[in-house]
């Protein structure tokens, strides 16, 4: 038979919350209900009937509570199939069926996001409970398993609508929420081992949102993660993917800046056109809208610093696609939210991932994020002048925009502003050519600029170019064979150039 009633449920639930409503149905319906410790005593305050597992086992609860329901009058009553054989042989050792199997597992996650004592995190790795979902899951022909409160509204319908009475489809699909949960359980506790030492892709994200569809009207797409722990969305539409990729640049590049003066960013296709570090945040904007006030256009904005009602009104002048702050003045979100479409973020946390990766050809690749932040004691002057403080200044600034920006990329810098870059391209030349004439078409002045470029230069020419239009310092990573080449030619030009030893690539 497809159609199974419920009769009786086994509960072994960490949390309580959310278990009042079920237990009224399951009272309702007279299911026999078996349970545990402190989920019995929870459900016995509702009223319930409840037989101790202890008495089905015919043993106590042993070893500090690590084994309670694993035995084979437990077990033998979730794996039975409801065919003579197994029915023959539960009557001999009076085993009873179990049609229903409730289990809410050890916070095992959220007990390493809140302590490293080895201790505490071990005795959250859950083993009865697992082990139900498993055994429950495997015999989905004939159990009903509920393997997380998420399930919990599932199995209410399941009682109230249908008393009890659950079809094959509605067992095998929790049966696949319930793999799902005990796969991802799992992953966790083997990424909390893991040192490195055994290279393996093992990655499990619970929460997921359908988008409205991937980077083209064509492709469909997710996104795998909770956006809540980052931000508050103020207003706006729902993040399409592209918005979702924007934003990650965004925060990438913020969180060089988390800590600095005020500072603002511009971002189009995750490349900033411009960005600014200003006493105010409304002069940041001012300056970094004028490093392209054209690419702004449906642009990623973000900012270090609350948005107050002056910056929210020169922003409300333009288009834009999303506005990310860590807070909103009430009357600037006032203001802001006026236009519904406009995607206000406040965000809570400048977090990056450790760790990055991407489907590539028939598997996947990862590796350390790029995490390095050059500062001044990391800069080795190579050539006979060194540069002044303000330059220095200048060139860790350059230095923080060329790291995220797509490759081949130079930066143009002044006074702590994004005044001309090139990105993507093939030629390192190509990409200094386009700087230059960004800056200019912009209306800045290059003299006295400083220049960025995310590797090094494998000849003298970048330099030459350089020297021509007033540069007079440049920030590189160095270690090409020729470097002594573009040191000679800064000392030619009297340009003073250092090296990080850190390159920057970004595909």
């Amino acid at each position: 038979m497809a159609t199974r009633k419920i009769q009786s449920a086994l509960i072994s639930v960490y949390y309580k919350d959310g278990l009042e409503p079920i237990i009224a149905e399951l009272k309702r319906l007279g299911i026999k209900i078996y349970s545990t410790g402190g989920t019995q005593a929870f459900i016995e305050k509702q009223g319930a009937e409840v037989t101790a597992v202890e008495d089905l086992t015919t043993y106590p609860s042993i070893l500090d509570g690590r084994v309670k329901t694993l035995h084979p009058n437990v077990f033998g009553g979730i794996l039975a199939r409801r065919v003579a054989d197994h029915q023959d042989q539960l009557s001999q050792y009076d085993i009873p069926e179990l049609d229903l199997v409730i289990v809410d597992l050890y916070p095992f996650e959220e007990t390493l996001a809140t302590t490293d004592e080895e201790a505490e995190i071990i005795e959250k790795i859950d083993i009865g409970g697992i082990s139900l979902i498993r055994a429950a899951a495997k015999n989905y022909r004939d159990v009903v398993v509920v393997p997380s409160k998420d399930e919990y509204s599932m199995l209410l319908s399941l009682l109230q609508d249908k008393d009890g009475q659950t079809e094959l489809s509605d067992r095998k699909e929790l049966a696949r929420r319930a793999f799902k949960v005990s796969s991802h359980y799992d992953t966790a506790i083997f990424n909390y081992f893991d040192e490195g030492n055994d290279p393996v892709f093992k990655h499990s994200i619970h929460q997921m949102e359908t988008l409205r569809y991937g980077e083209n009207p064509h492709q469909q797409g997710v996104f795998h993660g909770n956006l809540e722990g980052m931000f508050d969305t103020l207003s706006g539409k729902a993040l399409s993917y592209n918005n979702l990729v924007d934003i990650d640049a965004a925060v990438g590049l913020m969180s060089e800046f988390k800590d600095a003066e005020p500072t603002f960013a511009v971002l189009k296709h995750t490349n900033a056109c411009g960005i600014a570090s200003r006493p105010t945040i409304l002069e940041a904007w001012e300056a970094a809208l004028a490093g392209d006030n054209v690419s702004a256009f449906g642009g990623i904005l973000i900012s270090n610093r609350t948005i107050d009602l002056a910056t929210a009104e020169a922003i409300d002048t333009i288009f834009y696609e999303v506005l990310i702050a860590p807070a909103f003045d009430a009357d600037a979100q006032a203001l802001l939210t006026k236009k519904k479409k406009r995607i206000l973020l406040k965000i809570k946390d400048f977090f990056i991932q450790k760790r990055s990766f991407k489907s590539l050809l028939n598997g996947v690749i990862e590796q350390d994020t790029d995490r390095n932040t050059e500062r001044a004691e990391a800069l080795k002057v190579a050539t006979k002048r060194a540069p002044e403080a303000e330059e220095i200044n200048d060139l860790l600034f350059a230095n923080k925009c060329a790291k995220h920006l797509k490759s081949n990329t130079i930066v143009l810098a002044k006074d702590n502003q994004l005044i001309g870059m090139g990105c993507g391209q093939t030629s390192r030349v190509d990409a200094l050519k386009q700087a230059i004439l960004k800056a200019k078409h912009f209306g800045f002045d290059t003299k006295g600029a400083v220049m960025a470029s995310d590797a090094f230069f494998p000849f003298p020419d970048c330099v030459e170019i350089a020297g021509k239009e007033g540069i007079r310092a440049i920030v590189q990573p160095g270690g090409s064979i020729k470097d002594q080449d573009s040191i000679d030619a800064c000392d030619q030009l009297e340009i003073a150039m250092v090296m990080t030893g850190v390159r920057h690539f970004k595909h």
